[in-house]
């Protein structure tokens, strides 16, 4: 399987008033990761809504290990966890900057045309992303 890795510095503003990360961020560091992956395999999310088709979550899952804490340097995980052509689910680990896991989860997505958001195939409009993540996950 193939794993995508990218590095987040913990700014001020992504931490609470105990000093660590406040959960929500871990989100948006999990859609970096994402969005990291998919360059990784060659391709761009900005693309796929360029061509009208827009891959909402249908379904997150987050596990807190580890609080992040401000100036660390963390380390976003990510892999394609199944895929079928029309449903993806990543997987994602983050680590501390001492390499320890802080967070686990997956989300959901599933590709949809955006004036209708009724489901589409990738396997037919994007043969090239769809062999992709079957390469990917596989690996």
């Amino acid at each position: 399987m193939f794993v995508s890795t990218t590095e987040v510095t913990v700014r001020y503003s992504e931490t609470d008033q105990m000093g660590v990360v406040y959960h929500a961020n871990y989100v948006i560091w999990l859609e970096l990761g994402r969005t990291k992956l998919i360059e990784d395999l060659g391709f761009r999310y900005a693309d796929m809504e360029k061509e009208g088709i827009l891959a909402p979550v249908t379904d997150i899952q987050v596990s807190y290990k580890k609080p992040c804490k401000y100036g660390e340097t963390v380390t976003v995980k990510t892999w394609i966890e199944s895929y079928d052509g029309l449903r993806t689910k990543y997987g994602y680990e983050i680590l501390t900057e001492s390499g320890e896991v802080a967070v686990t989860g997956t989300s959901s997505h599933v590709c949809v045309k955006k004036e209708t958001f009724r489901p589409v195939s990738v396997r037919r409009l994007f043969p090239d992303w769809h062999a992709a993540y079957e390469k990917a996950k596989k690996q």
